[in-house]
């Protein structure tokens, strides 16, 4: 009866029906996971076992397969590291999960959105492909248990980025169907915008659009900009506890064009890891920020 009353009112104000389902969007909470690739998985465990995993033995104990590891981060979010497939794909960002409340109501969304899904069997998550084919995935929060809070790391993952080439669709995708929020914009340049952050809808994680790459980039600059990255409430802190783990660092500590400081570290596939405070302590180039600054 109520959706007769609906198409009857949409038919006298001569006004399209739009679907109940295709506005009711699940939460998208935050940065569930990120999977990366690699082509020297001894390497990369040296890397990350240094850099953002607990230094104690177990987190890389040999026991475990040799083709993929998990990296725990404060008992919630995950990095995954595994062997690159052939051939080798242009981006090692493999993909980036978002947590989401209701992992049913997001299938059902979609389907209305008319966004194919996969859904691999037996595994409470499902796979999309953005409008420039990377992997975006839906995932529900970890029922995360005392042991495995213990060992997880401290380190919180605030956002990821990655080579747009078509803003205008990737923008539609992530902001008018998947309701992400403008946070900020800058570029090199006060006049230019080279990079467009887009904060999830219901949390303060964010990704970031790294536009105006031109031509056909070398794995160091595509190394750079697809990459993730780490907030920390010190960046002097940071570099030292990365100092002390024996991370040989390549940059100095700098403040970002977003007003913030940020450190950068490259795995042994030149993929960024990017430290960075939560809030900026200068006024950001280029734009205003528009959204929370995420919390430690």
């Amino acid at each position: 009866m109520k959706r007769r009353l609906l198409a009857l009112l949409a038919t006298f104000l001569c006004l399209p029906l739009v679907a109940q389902d295709q506005r009711a969007r699940p939460k998208i909470l935050g940065i569930a996971r990120v999977n990366l690739y690699s082509t020297n998985m001894a390497a990369a465990r040296d890397f990350y076992s240094k850099s953002i995993s607990r230094t104690d033995p177990c987190s890389w104990c040999e026991k475990r397969p040799r083709e993929a590891e998990l990296i725990l981060l404060n008992g919630e979010q995950i990095v995954r590291v595994s062997m690159t497939p052939t051939p080798t794909p242009s981006s090692l960002l493999a993909e980036v999960a978002f947590f989401t409340n209701d992992l049913a109501a997001m299938k059902q969304f979609l389907a209305a959105n008319h966004i194919a899904f996969s859904e691999a069997k037996g595994a409470s998550k499902i796979t999309v492909k953005d409008p420039e084919g990377r992997d975006i995935a839906f995932v529900n929060p970890l029922q995360a248990s005392p042991d495995s809070v213990l060992n997880a790391s401290k380190l919180r993952l605030i956002h990821a980025g990655f080579i747009v080439r078509d803003r205008p669709a990737t923008e539609h995708f992530y902001k008018d169907i998947l309701g992400f929020r403008p946070y900020w914009h800058g570029g090199m340049k006060d006049d230019q915008t080279d990079w467009v952050s887009m904060q999830v809808p219901d949390g303060t994680d964010w990704l970031e659009f790294m536009v105006n790459v031109r031509g056909d980039p070398d794995q160091r600059l595509r190394g750079i900009m697809n990459h993730i990255a780490i907030g920390v409430p010190d960046i002097r802190a940071a570099e030292k506890k990365l100092q002390e783990n024996g991370v040989q660092l390549t940059e100095e500590a700098k403040i970002g064009r977003d007003g913030k400081w940020q450190l950068n570290l490259y795995d042994p596939d030149d993929t960024r890891i990017e430290f960075m405070e939560f809030t900026p302590v200068e006024k950001p180039c280029c734009s205003e920020f528009t959204g929370p600054h995420p919390k430690p």
